[in-house]
């Protein structure tokens, strides 16, 4: 989703402890207007005021979470309050797995905002994730961080935002390949296990290359199995995303999987983006563990 106006407005959100003070410098960086710790109820009145002057800021990020208490509770009346400006928020929602995210409280020795409500680390860490349940389902973006450090979690989030500012109106389509050898994609709606494809693994002059390579693509492909395949697979999405959209979905991520996501899995996603964008279907794409097949 995005505004209507062509300043932006991105809230950053998700789960204590995933990097949204990171995510929040790295859109200060990038020109944007910064406030982190924002109650939900004043995020409107604050884009209204912004959007009043002649500002030479890119955009206005808001980071915002459950520092302030009453921020599940206001988040429907800040939004009623953007669509009344002609607003769409951008909302960027960043998680972890639960191992993660107690180890990097460990490290920092803070409390979980929830922790004062007399519960333990991990059951303040499972409630925040089920309060926050609606304002996941509403982002146009899901980032899983449990891997990156800090820098990584920058050079994503500027690579990522170039998707995220081409949002459009209705459901935006992410795509992740993935290997299964280094696990499936938390975040991912969909997953689909395409190692019954042709593999350029066992072809020592394509193994080097990857699906972005023509030739790696040729070999997926272009046989009875990949070209029967991918046809069928196009008009299976094709068929499938409309349902979702009229479901009210804002966001769908499907991840396809291989062995070592190098190959197959990014041949076919390179196709699938390039027929779904052919559709008007606003898509990004991440090839996830590529460097690592």
């Amino acid at each position: 989703m995005t505004s209507t106006n062509p300043f932006p407005v991105v809230i950053v959100t998700g789960l204590s402890g995933s990097g949204k003070s990171t995510a929040i410098r790295v859109f200060e960086d990038l020109g944007f207007f910064c406030i982190d710790g924002l109650p939900s109820e004043m995020s409107a009145k604050l884009a209204e005021l912004i959007l009043s002057f002649d500002t030479k800021y890119r955009g206005l990020a808001l980071g915002m979470d459950l520092r302030q208490f009453e921020f599940v509770d206001g988040w429907g009346k800040a939004l009623e309050g953007f669509a009344e400006l002609g607003i769409t928020p951008q909302v960027l929602f960043l998680e972890a797995k639960m191992p993660e995210l107690v180890r990097r409280y460990a490290t920092t020795r803070r409390p979980h905002p929830l922790e004062c409500r007399n519960l333990g680390l991990e059951q303040a860490l499972e409630m925040e994730k089920k309060l926050l349940e609606p304002v996941r389902r509403g982002a146009v973006l899901v980032l899983d961080t449990t891997d990156y450090s800090i820098h990584d979690l920058r050079r994503v989030i500027q690579t990522k935002w170039s998707s995220l500012e081409e949002v459009g109106m209705g459901m935006r389509v992410h795509i992740i390949t993935f290997g299964f050898k280094y696990g499936v994609p938390s975040e991912a709606d969909l997953v689909f296990d395409l190692r019954f494809l042709p593999n350029p693994y066992f072809d020592k002059s394509l193994r080097p290359l990857s699906g972005l390579d023509q030739a790696v693509s040729d070999y997926v492909l272009d046989n009875p199995t990949g070209s029967g395949f991918i046809k069928r697979f196009h008009e299976f999405l094709l068929y499938l995303l409309p349902l979702y959209a009229d479901e009210g979905r804002y966001r769908i991520t499907l991840a396809l999987g291989c062995t070592g996501g190098r190959h197959r899995s990014v041949s076919v996603a390179e196709s699938v983006l390039a027929t779904l964008k052919e559709k008007g279907y606003t898509v990004s794409i991440e090839h996830r563990h590529m460097e690592l097949g």
